[in-house]
């Protein structure tokens, strides 16, 4: 059976039937990880659907305690001689015990209560019916993605339906009975703590407070969220004892909009001080759309996005069961391909409801959750978790979705330049392990994984990669000074190393890893790790390159390339594995999370791109020794490493283990991984960088576009890691590096046709495929050249399509 997993417009007037392109229940959320997500990037819902005692989970994307606090110690680069002193003697723990004294970031870092602050839930909308519908009722809960909207259905005469809307800047929920039950309800606002609740006009409700700042109970942060309700059938509003009764209404529109005083440093379009008046003004604006109205605002919005990629696997079709038992079947029968193509477009999803222009970009829960204090504060951390988040931005068509990483990177800078001189004593700017919306730039509170010092190298790498697919010189500019001061920063602080007088950081670590010094002692500091050469040799490269673009800064770029060639290469163990630090040290924990040193087989391309076949054969060793389970993201990571490898089986077995459905909802950092009923990744806990993360290795074993020699155009592989169950489809709207939108079609695993598109520039395309194919451009057949085995090259005209025939 052929599974089309379309993107056409559904009317959101009625439940929708049955689609392939839905997340479904057959009974109310029993938990925050049943329930389901919408979002417009700033304002976000979780849905549970239950048929008497509904409720919301309501999430702001500013709701952030804390406040900006300068946590730098002064004079911490003072004590980086004689750190780097015992590094360079074999010392490594003194030396880890010197920093946990002197370089660490100077107060309580990122621990729970201080100024670091932490995202949390901004409160529950609660929709209490009494007992109007008896137990046993039909029941349907849903989340479409074709249209972004969620629904409920109850019986044949209750119907219930969600948006969050991004033109309106409001969260709808429509009640429509046409029976007798449901028409009489409560509603109401809470939050577990820091709230007042009171009427907003006769028909609503606001609920407002501060969050703490963090140290001495002081208040931080202003929130509001305003409640209105709409009876366009008749029917009757009443507020009583803090909430609002709703009587005789055959159809009922519930409004909520939300925001905070949050006006930097991340540059957006904050609400500010006028938090009040803007959340009044879009409540007041939206209540006097009605539903058909604000549906087709909220869809057209949301489509011009999502149906730019549409994604179509052959196979049995298990959408026919509540998402739930869809998971166990896979998991127990391995077989449902569309279930792949479900997981890829609820990624795409996930990141145009919570990353939008302008706002705050997604954080470790994307915009959803229901805590106070949420795991790891819901911050960005920069030694993987906020980067996977945009790996799958540029290369399935959501380029917009990748700009509020720039506005955190944009803020990061001034911060950052405070903590380069406090602890190299050097220009320009850098950014450690973990940071918030008040730019926290300074390593973290413990040396065994805070002192991670590459994090603002691989935002770096994200400026560029917009820069690649966009070809936006403006955005170049823009970005350039961030590029060169990082650049600046990294090449003052880089030292010789005393074997081989490479140029190495230090002291660093490789994120949140150990390693066994020869005396049989844990250490994690060090100098030079592979993540960080790998991190700075693409740095020094992008800077230099963009100052060539921009014809500005020659001197500064040649010199770039000097000392990115005396960077630490890239080294093979004596056991056959790429070495992750300076020497082949024994790991502590041989199946860590953390696969830190393939930084450079993806999401970098050097070690397919400037590196050997024994490089790749050196990281498919290490990828073997650290094994296949782990947590939720770093099963998405190796998803994304044995993609680029070409094994799309191995890819596709480690996608079977990330979607194994797990309930765990504690702390596991180890082999945890699994997927929640809701397709939400569980790490465990939930984090969503899991979701991103394997969007993005689906999306690569499709197709692939890299640099293969510096001297030539992007490559684009069309298959280059088909898994074998993924035996016949078609994808369409993927983009490849240089702004080229693919479509490839195949069959038994064969390529039968494709479309590449040029959105930008002239010039030259290099296509590798399995099979000698023909190409033409409207119409007329195009010259090509056969540059190697499998690759043939030809010129494709800006705005113009080429169609490739197998």
């Amino acid at each position: 059976m052929t599974i089309f997993l379309a993107l056409s417009a559904l009317s959101a007037s009625s439940p929708s039937p049955a689609s392939t392109m839905s997340i479904w229940f057959d009974k109310p959320a029993a938990s925050f990880q049943s329930s389901l997500p919408v979002g417009n990037g700033r304002l976000g819902g979780m849905l549970f659907g239950d048929p008497n005692s509904d409720k919301i989970v309501l999430n702001e994307i500013s709701m952030w305690s804390g406040h900006m606090a300068d946590q730098n110690r002064a004079d911490a680069w003072k004590n980086r001689a004689r750190i780097v002193e015992l590094l360079k003697a074999g010392k490594n723990p003194e030396a880890e015990a010197l920093m946990n004294a002197t370089f660490t970031c100077d107060g309580p870092g990122g621990q729970e209560g201080g100024p670091y602050g932490c995202y949390q839930v901004l409160g529950q909308l609660h929709v209490d019916f009494g007992d109007a519908f008896p137990a046993g009722a039909p029941y349907r809960r849903e989340l479409d993605l074709n249209d972004a909207v969620a629904r409920l259905s109850v019986g044949a005469s209750h119907t219930r339906e969600l948006i969050a809307s991004a033109p309106d800047q409001v969260l709808v929920y429509r009640i429509k009975s046409t029976g007798a039950e449901g028409k009489k309800f409560k509603v109401s606002l809470t939050r577990q703590e820091r709230a007042q609740v009171g009427s907003d006009g006769d028909h609503g409700l606001m609920m407002f407070g501060s969050l703490t700042a963090g140290g001495g109970g002081k208040d931080g942060l202003a929130y509001v969220a305003r409640l209105r309700v709409a009876l366009p059938a008749g029917g009757n509003v009443k507020f009583e004892d803090g909430h609002l009764t709703v009587s005789d209404a055959a159809e009922a529109l519930i409004f909520v909009s939300a925001g905070t005083d949050y006006a930097g440093p991340i540059p957006g379009k904050h609400m500010g001080k006028a938090y009040r008046e803007v959340t009044l003004r879009q409540i007041e604006r939206a209540e006097k759309r009605d539903w058909p109205a604000l549906v087709a605002a909220h869809t057209k919005d949301y489509q011009k996005l999502f149906n730019r990629v549409s994604l179509r696997l052959d196979g049995a079709d298990r959408s026919d069961l509540p998402t739930p038992q869809r998971l166990e079947a896979f998991w127990k029968n391995h077989g449902d391909p569309a279930l792949a193509g479900l997981y890829m477009q609820y990624g795409r999803y996930l990141l145009i409801s919570s990353s939008r222009e302008g706002g705050l970009p997604a954080n470790l829960q994307g915009l959803w959750a229901e805590e106070i204090q949420t795991p790891w504060n819901g911050d960005y951390h920069l030694d993987i978790n906020v980067q996977m988040n945009y790996w799958l931005a540029e290369s399935t068509n959501l380029s917009e979705c990748h700009l509020p990483l720039t506005s955190l990177v944009e803020a990061l800078v001034k911060p950052g330049e405070r903590t380069a001189k406090a602890y190299y004593d050097a220009p320009g700017w850098v950014a450690h392990v973990i940071t918030n919306p008040w730019a926290f730039t300074a390593p973290g509170e413990s040396a065994s994984w805070g002192s991670t010092c590459t994090g603002s190298g691989w935002l770096c790498e994200h400026l560029w990669e917009h820069w690649i697919y966009s070809h936006d010189r403006a955005y170049l500019k823009r970005v350039y000074p961030i590029l060169k001061g990082a650049s600046e920063c990294f090449g003052s602080m880089l030292l010789e190393e005393p074997k081989h007088g490479w140029l190495v950081t230090g002291p660093s670590n490789s994120p949140e890893n150990a390693f066994r010094m020869p005396d049989g002692r844990a250490a994690h500091t060090c100098l030079g790790p592979t993540i960080d050469e790998q991190i700075l040799r693409e740095l020094f490269e992008n800077t230099a390159a963009a100052a060539r673009e921009l014809n500005e800064d020659a001197d500064f770029a040649a010199k770039l390339d000097v000392m990115r060639k005396r960077l630490a290469p890239n080294q093979i163990g004596p056991d056959g594995r790429l070495q992750e630090w300076l020497e082949p040290y024994e790991e502590v924990e041989p199946h860590h999370r953390h696969t830190s040193h393939l930084y450079g087989l993806y999401p970098s391309d050097q070690i397919t791109r400037f590196g050997t076949p024994d490089l790749a054969e050196a990281a498919r060793k290490t990828l073997i020794a650290r094994g296949d389970e782990s947590t939720g993201w770093s099963m998405a990571w190796k998803i994304c490493f044995w993609a680029r490898l070409g094994d799309g089986d191995h890819a596709e077995s480690l996608l079977h283990r990330l979607l194994k459905p797990t309930g765990a909802k504690g702390y596991n950092m180890t082999n945890g991984g699994g997927t929640y009923p809701n397709l939400f990744d569980a790490h465990p806990p939930f984090q969503i960088d899991g979701n991103f993360g394997a969007t993005a290795g689906i999306a690569e074993m499709l197709m692939q576009s890299h640099r293969e020699r510096p001297d030539q155009p992007f490559t684009v592989s069309l298959l280059p890691a088909l898994p074998t169950k993924w035996h016949s489809g078609s994808v369409k709207g993927l983009v490849a590096r240089g702004g080229i939108e693919v479509g490839i079609d195949w069959t038994e695993g064969k390529l039968t046709g494709a479309t590449l598109h040029r959105k930008i520039g002239d010039g030259r395309i290099r296509l590798r495929t399995s099979a000698p194919v023909s190409v033409s451009i409207r119409g007329k057949a195009v010259p090509t050249r056969a540059e190697e085995p499998g690759v043939v090259s030809f010129e494709l005209p800006k705005n113009a399509t080429a169609t490739i025939r197998g």
